[in-house]
C-alpha cells in the first residue's frame, strides 16, 4: 500500500482527480453493463462437475451399506454411506454426524426456533420466555446468519473477526451475562474475510465459563474443503474439543454439500454431541419422517470415499482460483498507490472483503449500481446490516466468467476511487 493516500492530496489535486474519475465513471456508465457480485453462487462450469451425480444411483441401486432400502421412510440420522465419508472428511467421529437435507442453514434454524420455543436440553426455560435473548456476531460475517438471529429478536452484539478467529477477549467477557445465549462462528476461510479460527481460539470458545448453561456455538463449517490451492486446511474437531474441555453440548456444528455438489439439492450435516442429537431428534422426527436418503445414496456413490471429495474440490479451486487472482490484481493494480482501501487475501472460501474509506461504502454500492455492476449491500456483513464506520464491502468472485469478473472489478475499482475522490474534496 502506498504511503502517501489520496486524503493527502491538496485541494487543487484531488480537485482534477476528482475530474478524471468522474470521466472515467461516465465512460463506464455507458458501457451499460450489467454484472452480479452479489452472492457466492457457483459458476455454471463449477455446476457442471456435478453432472454425473443427476444420473445417480441409478435404476436398481438403493440399498445403503447396513441394507437400508432407501426409497421408503425412515432413517432419521441419514445413512452411513455419506455419514462415513464426511466424518474421514472431517476425522470426527461418524456416531458424531448427522446427516440431513439441502443445506445446513436450514438446520440452523430448526435448532434455534426449537430452542426458542421449547428451549434445548440444556435450558431452564424456553429462550421466548427469557426477558432478553443475547447474541454474539463476529463481524465481518455472514448476512444470512444474522438475518436468523434478527427474526427472532435477539440483541445481536458484534465483535471483531480477527485473522485468528472472534475477538476472545471480548467474547470472554459477554459470556459472563446469562442472557448471552450463543454466537455465531465460521471456522474456516469465514465469509466474507476469508479468516480462519485457529487452535487457540477453538481451545478458549470450548474451556470459557459462560453464564448460561445453554449457550451454543454454531459452528457453521462451509467452507471445510473449499481451498483456492492444493493444500486443504487442517479441520478442528470442535465438538471433541468441547467434551474434553467438560462442555459436551457447546457445539452445534455444521457443514454441506451445498457449494461441493449441487446447491439447493445437496446433503447438510449435523455434528454435535450424543445429548444434543437426541434433543434434536426428538423435534426433527416430529417435523418429519427422515432425509432423502436416495440424494444421499447418490451423494456417497458419486464421491466414492473422502478422497474422492478432495479430487473434487481440486477441480473446484482450479475454476476459483483464476477468478479470485484477477480481482485481487486490479485491487492492487487499481488502488494500492491512492490509500483508499484494504483487502483480504484468502487461501480458499467464497469471498474477499474489502475495506474502503471510512464513510463511503454505501456510496460506492450506490455508484456500481448506478454503473449496471450489483454489489452485496453496504453493511450487509454487519447485525442490522449497520456498519458503524460504512466501509465494508463483499466481494463474491465466483459465479462471472473472468473476462466479466475483469470488467466489473475494474468498475468496481472505478467507484470505490471516485466515492474516495468525492469525500476527501467535500
Amino acid at each position: 500500500m502506498s504511503s502517501v493516500s489520496l486524503q493527502d492530496f491538496d485541494a487543487e489535486r484531488i480537485g482534477l482527480f476528482h475530474e478524471d474519475i468522474k470521466r472515467k465513471f461516465d465512460e463506464l456508465k455507458s458501457k451499460n453493463l450489467k454484472l452480479d457480485l452479489t452472492r457466492g453462487k457457483p459458476s455454471s462450469e463449477q455446476l457442471d462437475f456435478a453432472d454425473e451425480l443427476l444420473a445417480l444411483p441409478g435404476k436398481g441401486d438403493f440399498k445403503a451399506a447396513d441394507g437400508t432400502d432407501v426409497r421408503n421412510y425412515g432413517g432419521l440420522d441419514g445413512i452411513v454411506d455419506i455419514r462415513q465419508i464426511w466424518a474421514d472428511l472431517l476425522g470426527v467421529p461418524v456416531e458424531q454426524v448427522l446427516a440431513g437435507d439441502a443445506s445446513s442453514l436450514n438446520i440452523m434454524f430448526d435448532v434455534i426456533s426449537w430452542s426458542y420455543i421449547f428451549g434445548n436440553n440444556d435450558s431452564v426455560q424456553p429462550w421466548s420466555k427469557e426477558e432478553t435473548v443475547k447474541w454474539i456476531c463476529p463481524v465481518p460475517g455472514y448476512d444470512r446468519h444474522f438475518s436468523i438471529t434478527e427474526r427472532f429478536g435477539f440483541e445481536m452484539i458484534s465483535v471483531p473477526m480477527n485473522e485468528d478467529g472472534p475477538d476472545m477477549d471480548a467474547v470472554e467477557e459477554l459470556v459472563k451475562d446469562p442472557q448471552v445465549k450463543g454466537m455465531w462462528v465460521v471456522p474456516v476461510f469465514s465469509n466474507p474475510t476469508g479468516f480462519t479460527v485457529s487452535e487457540d481460539v477453538a481451545k478458549r470458545l470450548s474451556t470459557m465459563e459462560t453464564a448460561a448453561p445453554d449457550f451454543r456455538v454454531v459452528w457453521d463449517n462451509a467452507y471445510a474443503v473449499h481451498t483456492l490451492t492444493d493444500e486443504f486446511p487442517e479441520v478442528i474437531d470442535i465438538v471433541g474439543l468441547g467434551e474434553a474441555a467438560g462442555n459436551p453440548n457447546r457445539f452445534w456444528a455444521f457443514t454441506s454439500t451445498s457449494k461441493i455438489t449441487l446447491a439447493g439439492a445437496g446433503v447438510s450435516f449435523f455434528m454435535t454431541s450424543a445429548e444434543n442429537r437426541k434433543w434434536y431428534s426428538d423435534h426433527a422426527g416430529i417435523r418429519g419422517i427422515g432425509p432423502n436418503k436416495v440424494n444421499q445414496l447418490a451423494h456417497a456413490r458419486y464421491f466414492g470415499d473422502a478422497e474422492g471429495v478432495r479430487a473434487v474440490m481440486r477441480k473446484h479451486a482450479a475454476s476459483l482460483a483464476p477468478k479470485f487472482n484477477k480481482v485481487l490484481e486490479i485491487l492492487d493494480t487499481r488502488l494500492s498507490e491512492f490509500g483508499v482501501a484494504q483487502w483480504t487475501v484468502p487461501a480458499g472460501g467464497y469471498f474477499i472483503s474489502l475495506d474502503v474509506v471510512p464513510g463511503t461504502a454505501s456510496r460506492v454500492a450506490e455508484l456500481a449500481k448506478e454503473a449496471g455492476i450489483a454489489l452485496t449491500g453496504a453493511g450487509s456483513s454487519f447485525p442490522l446490516h449497520q456498519d458503524p464506520e460504512n466501509k465494508n464491502l463483499r466481494l463474491a468472485p465466483s459465479l462471472p466468467p473472468v473476462e466479466e469478473l475483469e470488467v466489473a472489478m475494474d468498475g468496481v475499482a472505478t467507484c470505490v476511487l471516485l466515492a474516495a475522490a468525492e469525500h476527501y474534496a467535500s
